[in-house]
């Protein structure tokens, strides 16, 4: 048996219904109701007959094109339930972040529009806290007791059959500079981006009918929800739905679900190599990792450690389709995340928009390849023209990505752009000098941003959370300041080292690092702050790290 015909689709819920009619006895999905208990699985055909009894019952409502839901389920079967039988009848969802404070959460549900809230009762708490403070109130259905009668709109539908042009989704960025971004994704813009990806080949070559992806990454967040999810549906595949990733019950995870496939996230490869060693997390069904941010450090030792290899990809909300390193040679270790091939055309360029030469360093434009260079991206920002008309120049999407490309065409991260320090002519990848600092012994967790220097532009300040017991201290950041200096030319270590009982995280466990200091709080005079300025020397001499001010 083969994928569907990509023609062929016109929304999500009719690629659905088409493979449950091929493969009505595969398993589409595997859960647990609660992280010790056993994965529970069911079919294509069960689960298409539960959309359609529920599609029925929003089109006797009045549910169509045109309309907006938020989604507040987690990582449950249920959400896809709601999901395919909404996207049935034209309907757009907006999926809230179980994990987002109450302000973030009511943002969401007002900026997107949405007419009413369809929530799992596990989360009924943060719904009401952000709710509370509404002024108008707003419809909200538990999904496991929906009420005979359903709220209905103001406004009928137009129709209640979607097109491949009809919104799909609204996925909120994740904000950690400005109030998130609601990209407005199209039927075309999913179908597209999962299509790319069962069809990807190359190490991540997908067998109709036997593949079980896990997938730990929440279903607000692009990459399950369009690209794995879509894809899976293409080939007949099982989603493997757990509710967050644990180090210590991941190996369990994927043995128990017989994962044939996981997806990661860049510090879960770290966090699983600094467990015990121990004969279960050999996994034999699994056969490639697929995931964004993997430090080099640790890809080599992962990868034969667990006897599988992780391969990285590169992807936006906004673009969709994107890159991967499904090919060989190998490029472990070096950050490298595929070449433009079928689907996206690339650009490295300066800060004029230039072409950069070969091996140089710039910013990443990418567009799609064909008649229509913005085919398979989000249509726009909800309720921002001038947003969405500064992410473009001309045909080609501004990625905000700092890369390098090489004589082979291969692309390799280095930064965000927005992440770039530059001290005195020096373009310095805050990634970079986290990389260094995330590897001593002591150092939990860091973020490196970049402030204002009178003689150089900006320097290096890096925040880091160290472990119980470890001192905040001048003699602390010494020894972390020496360890960056040995690994790193000396314009890249900290000319501040500032101590932090935590860092501010997003849903999907990335850095805010706008919110690390309070709106008008100056980093250099924070408390616990180390001016290791008179440090950066290239003798390696210099006075002793003092507390507070620049000097």
């Amino acid at each position: 048996m083969q994928s569907l015909k990509h023609e062929n689709r016109q929304t999500v819920a009719s690629l659905f219904e088409k493979t449950a009619e091929m493969a009505p006895d595969l398993v589409f999905v595997a859960w647990r109701e609660t992280p010790d208990a056993p994965f529970q699985e069911q079919t294509y055909g069960a689960f298409l007959q539960g959309v359609k009894a529920l599609r029925e019952r929003y089109a006797a409502a009045g549910y169509g094109v045109g309309m907006r839901v938020a989604l507040l389920i987690g990582n449950r079967p249920e959400f896809y339930t709601q999901y395919l039988a909404l996207n049935g009848l034209g309907v757009s969802i907006v999926p809230l972040n179980p994990q987002a404070t109450a302000s973030e959460m009511r943002y969401a549900i007002d900026h997107s529009g949405v007419a009413i809230v369809l929530f799992h009762p596990h989360l009924s708490a943060p719904l009401e806290a952000a709710l509370s403070a509404r002024e108008q109130p707003l419809p909200r259905v538990n999904i496991t007791a929906l009420p005979d009668r359903l709220p209905v709109f103001k406004a009928p539908a137009s129709r209640q059959a979607g097109t491949r042009d009809d919104e799909a989704a609204i996925l909120y960025t994740s904000g950690t500079t400005n109030k998130p971004k609601g990209c407005v994704l199209t039927n075309r813009y999913v179908l597209e981006a999962g299509h790319a990806y069962a069809n990807w080949g190359g190490m991540l070559s997908l067998q109709y009918g036997h593949e079980r992806l896990l997938n730990p990454l929440p279903l607000f967040h692009m990459n399950n929800l369009v690209v794995t999810t879509t894809a899976m549906i293409e080939v007949a595949g099982c989603n493997v739905m757990i509710e967050r990733f644990s180090p210590t019950r991941w190996w369990q995870d994927c043995g128990q679900s017989r994962a044939t496939i996981i997806h990661y996230l860049g510090v879960m490869p770290a966090m699983l190599l600094s467990q015990p060693v121990n004969s279960a997390e050999i996994i034999p069904s699994i056969r490639i990792g697929v995931g964004a941010g993997v430090d080099p450090k640790h890809h080599a030792a992962f990868e034969a450690r667990f006897d599988f290899p992780l391969i990285e990809l590169w992807g936006m909300t906004e673009t969709g389709c994107g890159f991967i390193a499904s090919e060989e040679p190998r490029h472990v270790g070096t950050r490298a995340f595929g070449r433009p091939g079928a689907l996206l055309h690339a650009r490295v360029v300066d800060d004029n928009l230039r072409d950069v030469a070969t091996g140089q360093v710039g910013e990443l434009l990418v567009q799609s390849i064909g008649d229509d260079p913005r085919k398979t991206f989000f249509s726009r920002y909800l309720n921002d023209p001038d947003a969405t008309a500064e992410a473009w120049h001309g045909d080609w999407f501004r990625t905000g990505d700092v890369v390098r490309q090489d004589q082979t065409g291969m692309l390799y991260f280095v930064d965000r752009k927005k992440n770039i320090i530059r001290r005195s002519g020096e373009n310095i990848a805050a990634m970079e000098v986290e990389a260094a600092l995330q590897s001593h012994p002591d150092v939990s967790q860091v973020a490196v941003i970049a402030v204002r220097d009178e003689l150089r532009d900006e320097e290096v300040f890096a925040c880091a959370v160290v472990r119980d017991g470890v001192a905040h201290d001048s003699n602390t950041a010494r020894r972390l300041f020496d360890w960056v200096i040995e690994q790193l030319a000396y314009f890249k270590a900290p000319g501040y080292i500032c101590f932090r009982p935590e860092l501010p995280m997003t849903g999907t466990q990335k850095l805010q690092k706008s919110l690390i200091f309070a709106r008008g709080e100056s980093p250099v005079a924070a408390k616990d702050t180390f001016d290791m300025r008179p440090l950066k020397r290239r003798s390696r001499t210099g006075s002793a790290p003092q507390k507070g001010t620049a000097q």
